[in-house]
């Protein structure tokens, strides 16, 4: 270990020429000189870690302050979504005023807060089509489906919610099993 890395409160062998230096008021400033720069290195050094985590801590909760908010109110962008999922394209054909009102402004009112959810970052993961990803989906079941290959999701039983790179909530999807390789298989 060389004197620059060597800590005030190690105890350390000394050749017999640092010995005799030891006496000498220079060699001891000399080396109370290293000892203290080492010192203002690591606390430089520590000062820097720790403005560096403020930053990246500031930055998330800029980034990510709004999550649980946004949480809550994904519940009512489900409601609403239901709402109109229980107003059949049969009813909605042949709404009188009153029901047909009453279905556009649910319909416009679900795409405001889509919008707002939008510009804070929050975006929907509708995922039909793409192939299963644990980190974004969570499977309620399987389906057999020729439509989609293996392991794609067939089916949102509850579309996903992310803000920048996290998951608030994972979409519910069914999976779909046998698909283009059981359609395959069964022609031969």
């Amino acid at each position: 270990m060389n004197d620059e890395t060597k800590r005030p409160d190690e105890a350390s062998e000394t050749a017999p020429a640092e010995a005799a230096n030891e006496n000498d008021p220079t060699a001891a400033l000399a080396k109370e000189v290293v000892e203290l720069r080492d010192r203002y290195l690591r606390a430089a050094a520590e000062v820097e870690n720790v403005r560096k985590r403020a930053e990246r801590e500031a930055a998330d909760a800029r980034a990510y302050g709004i999550a649980a908010f946004a949480r809550e109110i994904l519940n009512i962008a489900d409601h609403l979504s239901r709402a109109l999922e229980a107003v059949g394209p049969e009813a909605r054909a042949s709404a009188d005023g009153a029901l047909k009102g009453l279905v556009e402004g649910v319909e416009l009112t679900e795409r405001e807060l889509q919008k707002a959810l939008a510009q804070h970052g929050v975006r929907r993961l509708d995922p039909k089509g793409e192939k299963f990803d644990p980190n974004f989906h969570q499977a309620m079941f399987e389906v057999p489906d020729e439509s989609v290959p293996p392991g794609a999701i067939a089916q949102v039983i509850q579309p996903g919610y992310a803000i920048g790179e996290r998951i608030l909530r994972p979409a519910l999807v069914a999976v779909a099993k046998g698909g283009f390789k059981a359609a395959a298989d069964g022609g031969k």
